[in-house]
This record gives C-alpha cells, sequence and structure tokens, in this order.
C-alpha cells in the first residue's frame, strides 16, 4: 500500500492489521457467483434473514430522528451477522437464522461505532452538498432572469456531480469496513482507511463489479422489487468473497 500512502498518508492504516493483495478484474463475477452460491445452498434462510433485515431498518426509519439514528447504528450490527452466516458456510456449516443476530453478541461497541462514523461521514456529504446547492440557488434568484436561471441550473449540474464524486469514496471506505472489524478484528477507524485502500488498490474489479451489480439491481426492480430479496443476499455473499479474496 506504500504507492498510495506517499500521496495520502493521513490513511495509512495501524500496522500490523490484515493486508490487502491485489486481485484481477476478473475475480469480480467470481464473488458474485460464490455470492450465487451461498444463497442457494439455503435460500430459505436467507431469504428470511433478508426480509428481517429490512423490516427492522424500514420500522427504525419510520421513528422520527432517533429511529434514523439507531437504523443507522445498527446497520454494520446486521450486515455483520449476514458476514458471519457467510462465514459459517465457508466453513462448511449450516448457516442458521439466529445468525443475523450474532453482531449484538461479538464486538457490538466497535460495530456501533463504524455505524456513527458511516453517519457522520454521510452528513458531512449531505451539509456540504446542501450549503452549496442552496448558494448556487440563491445566486440565480438574485441575478434573475434567464441568466439566473442558467447559473442555478448549472450550479446544480455541478452540485449533482460533486454529490458523486463523494459518494464514491465514502462508499469505499465502507465497503470492506463491517468485515473487516466483525471479521479481522479491526479497530472502526483502521478498518475505514483499510476498506479505502483495498478499494483504491482494486479500482478494476470493483467497477467491473459495480456496473454487474447496477444492471442487477436495475432487473431485480422490475418484479416489484421482489428480486432484491434474492439479489441482497447474494451481494452480502460477494462482499464477504471479495474480503477473503482480497485480505484473507
Amino acid at each position: 500500500m506504500a504507492d498510495f500512502d506517499q500521496f495520502v498518508p493521513v490513511l495509512k492504516p495501524a500496522a500490523g492489521g490484515p493486508e490487502p493483495r491485489r486481485v484481477g478484474g476478473e475475480r469480480a463475477m467470481q464473488w458474485l457467483l460464490e455470492g450465487w452460491r451461498g444463497f442457494m445452498a439455503a435460500p430459505g434462510v436467507w431469504l428470511g434473514m433478508t426480509v428481517v433485515f429490512l423490516l427492522i431498518q424500514i420500522v427504525l426509519g419510520m421513528i422520527p430522528f432517533l429511529g434514523g439514528l439507531a437504523a443507522a447504528f445498527l446497520a454494520p450490527v446486521l450486515t455483520a451477522g449476514l458476514l458471519f452466516g457467510c462465514r459459517d458456510q465457508a466453513a462448511g456449516q449450516p448457516v442458521q437464522f439466529e445468525t443475523l443476530f450474532a453482531g449484538f453478541r461479538q464486538r457490538t461497541g466497535e460495530l456501533v461505532l463504524l455505524g456513527v462514523l458511516a453517519l457522520a461521514g454521510m452528513l458531512v456529504i449531505v451539509l456540504l452538498v446542501g450549503v452549496l446547492a442552496g448558494g448556487g440557488a440563491l445566486t440565480g434568484a438574485l441575478l434573475g432572469g434567464g441568466a439566473g436561471v442558467a447559473f442555478a441550473a448549472g450550479a446544480a449540474l455541478v452540485v449533482a456531480l460533486l454529490a458523486l464524486v463523494l459518494l464514491i469514496p465514502y462508499t469505499m471506505a465502507l465497503w470492506f469496513a463491517p468485515a473487516l472489524v466483525g471479521l479481522s478484528g479491526c479497530a472502526p477507524v483502521d478498518a475505514v482507511k483499510r476498506s479505502l485502500m483495498a478499494c483504491l488498490r482494486n479500482w478494476l474489479p470493483l467497477t467491473v463489479y459495480g456496473l454487474v451489480v447496477l444492471v442487477l439491481t436495475v432487473v431485480a426492480m422490475i418484479p416489484f422489487g421482489l428480486g432484491l430479496l434474492v439479489l441482497l443476499p447474494v451481494i452480502v455473499g460477494s462482499m464477504y468473497a471479495s474480503w477473503r479474496d482480497i485480505f484473507a
């Protein structure tokens, strides 16, 4: 990782943790195939865990303010539970429904802190984008006429592009983080750093993976979104496969 550390030394992870390796672009499809095989090995259990996971997030999200915070804080805990299920399957053990809640029994504090970091990062992005969008709209209104409309439209486009640019490293920093905290035993901040560095090092397979998942998501949405109940556990399985491939 020295090639990245020399440019962004603040992102250098702590010594002694799992080091990511580079893998080829063809690994993207292999990760998805492993996720599919894991789902097909116990489809009923994975569907049940996915439904409960989504219901918990939806119900918490319906509670004003505190519910949204709880959903954000608990998302890594529940995600780690799904990853524990993947680990059990990889070890030849049957995946159990109660594994979904395994994150409440091990490394719970670290996983909740990861949720706090994720929420804080998203709030920074939202605030920055909101301030810039509001400034562009206000400037356009002050200019008035066609020039004002053109300025506001251009500012909105720039802000949208900025939001996309900021969301890419945000996603990269969190992609491997639940697995690194729950499975590798990393501290939350160190896990975020290692996840970002691993994604930078493996930008090609992860770009291929992201494009394929985008297409699969569109297809899964067609039958009233029911396809997501299958796609989500496949993605979790592929997330575990990518962590194991790059870090283990």
